[in-house]
């Protein structure tokens, strides 16, 4: 970076789309907040924490979350808490409730909360396909050594 010859102005750096260098980052979801284990990642997966974050590039990060089947709902979300999908035909709406999902799809519960702080975009759907979420505390992914992120 450095000052433009022609008018003393200086230059804004932006990322080039093959340069970025992506890292792997472990989150243990056991005993944490929906919530709060979903803005990091979703933090993550963007590239937010980088300082050549650009908006219009995927700068992000891999992301994998382990043990979302024991992520913590606060308040009365796991009875009230409702999560809608539809199959495409008439009246097709299917609703169900939060502990309906934890206990056939632990996973959607993690996925569905970061998917809906990702932009509604290509750009997003592929930040998003660089999350994988696990219900358990194992995972296939040792092989790219992420590192420990800790939740609050």
């Amino acid at each position: 970076m450095g000052l433009d010859r022609d008018n003393d102005t200086m230059r804004t750096f932006v990322a080039k789309q093959g340069t970025t260098v992506r890292r792997w980052h472990l989150i243990d979801a056991d005993g944490k907040v929906l919530g709060r284990v979903a803005t990091v990642a979703a933090k993550l997966l963007q590239g937010k924490h980088k300082a050549v974050y650009t908006p219009f590039l995927d700068t992000g990060d891999h992301v994998v979350v382990v043990n979302a089947a024991k992520v913590k709902l606060t308040g009365r979300k796991e009875t009230q808490k409702l999560y809608r999908r539809h199959s495409g035909y008439e009246g097709g709406l299917r609703e169900d409730r939060a502990v309906d999902v934890r206990a056939r799809q632990p996973r959607r519960l993690v996925e569905e909360a970061v998917r809906g702080m990702l932009p509604k975009s290509k750009l997003g759907d592929a930040m998003y396909r660089k999350l994988k979420v696990y219900s358990g505390g194992s995972h296939r992914h040792a092989a790219q050594k992420p590192t420990l992120i800790e939740v609050a």
